[in-house]
């Protein structure tokens, strides 16, 4: 099963390649990292997802609470919460296309963020299903490049 573990840490250097080095040293595999700093300067927010059984996360969350500059650890899956990712694609644009791919870039709210001659390059947010769709509009057309930051995650308000 995938889970979506939300990590605040002191924001030291070091400290993200002491997380993932726990996952690597365990064998367990990070699907998706994102991490910025919060409104306080001195923590950031790290959203990891990646897959596991519920013993598997119990053990990475009480190993993630053993390092020293992890300040909380929540694991979002089994809650209520909300994620977003944001993906920048570069997509073939000939004259014969171009108006098509105006109009799904308009139907999934995206943005043209840059225009060459040959391609446009696309900005889109939203969750899993909302980014999996507009790629499998768009590959048709002529998909050159993607870029995807990967899950962050909040829970909601209660």
């Amino acid at each position: 099963m995938r889970h979506t573990i939300s990590i605040l840490v002191e924001n030291k250097f070091g400290v993200l390649a002491r997380v993932a080095g726990l996952f690597s040293a365990r064998g367990f595999n990070i699907e998706s990292l994102a991490v910025a700093e919060t409104m306080d300067p001195t923590v950031s927010r790290m959203t990891i997802v990646t897959l596991g059984n519920e013993q598997v996360i119990e053990q990475i969350t009480k190993q993630l609470n053993k390092l020293v500059d992890v300040i909380k650890v929540s694991n979002l899956s089994g809650e209520n919460f909300i994620d977003r990712e944001m993906v920048l694609i570069k997509v073939a644009a000939q004259e014969s296309t171009r108006a098509e791919v105006l109009r799904i870039v308009d139907i999934f709210r995206g943005k043209v963020v840059d225009v060459s001659p040959g391609s446009y390059v696309i900005e889109v947010t939203g969750d899993e299903e909302k980014i999996g769709a507009i790629l499998g509009l768009l590959q048709p057309l002529g998909i050159r490049e993607v870029v995807r930051t990967g899950k962050v995650a909040m829970a909601r308000g209660q």
